[in-house]
């Protein structure tokens, strides 16, 4: 399992284009589980609530099985790598300086770059934080609406593209003209309308 999600990550199913369960990944797997086995719908998808990204659930054998092999909530989202250069950052740490969580790893930069982060105050990796902190804050609302954007745009392609119209609905949608997307959406499968409306409404205004 991809370990970006865990147990108590927040999630979306659907059979075929039928909602089927909301909430904690770890409930879901539950009441997903039985429309597995069921002929009379589609796939069982299971989409990350916010991004969109398909969360892969392995649902072999009874349900329980299929729950116990979800991460547990406490287990971290860093990859072995990140863990790697965590540890590698902490040998490097003299006595008593604490600990702040950073990862280590490579940025390349101009050298020119790299002698204007070294001048300032508290040196290139103090610096690089603060420029990331300031670069958060300004586009903070760019960049969510560009991440709501992207988890319609995911969610559309993953489960709608053989609903009617389509394309004009992705048309409308990338053109900003929500009116005329959800009219085309008006007679597409309840569940599916309703998330893509919710989706679109967390990047407006």
């Amino acid at each position: 399992m991809d370990p970006r999600f865990h147990s108590q990550s927040p999630v979306i199913a659907f059979a075929g284009h039928q909602r089927i369960a909301t909430g904690p990944l770890s409930e879901v797997v539950l009441e997903a589980h039985p429309w597995t086995s069921r002929l009379d719908v589609g796939p069982v998808l299971v989409f990350d609530d916010v991004t969109s990204q398909i969360v892969e659930v392995d649902f072999r054998g009874s349900a329980a099985d299929a729950a116990n092999r979800l991460l547990p909530a406490s287990v971290s989202p860093e990859t072995p790598s990140e863990v790697a250069g965590e540890e590698s950052t902490a040998e490097k740490r003299g006595p008593g300086r604490p600990k702040m969580g950073v990862v280590a790893r490579e940025v390349t930069l101009l050298p020119r770059h790299w002698e204007w982060l070294n001048q300032q105050s508290g040196g290139a990796s103090v610096a690089l934080r603060k420029l990331v902190e300031d670069a958060r804050k300004t586009h903070a609302d760019r960049d969510r609406k560009r991440q709501a954007a992207e988890a319609v745009h995911r969610f559309l392609h993953a489960l709608a593209g053989d609903l009617p119209q389509f394309e004009e609905v992705t048309r409308a949608f990338h053109a900003g003209d929500i009116s005329r997307m959800t009219e085309l959406m008006a007679d597409w499968p309840e569940g599916v309308r309703e998330h893509v409306e919710r989706l679109v409404g967390r990047g407006g205004d």
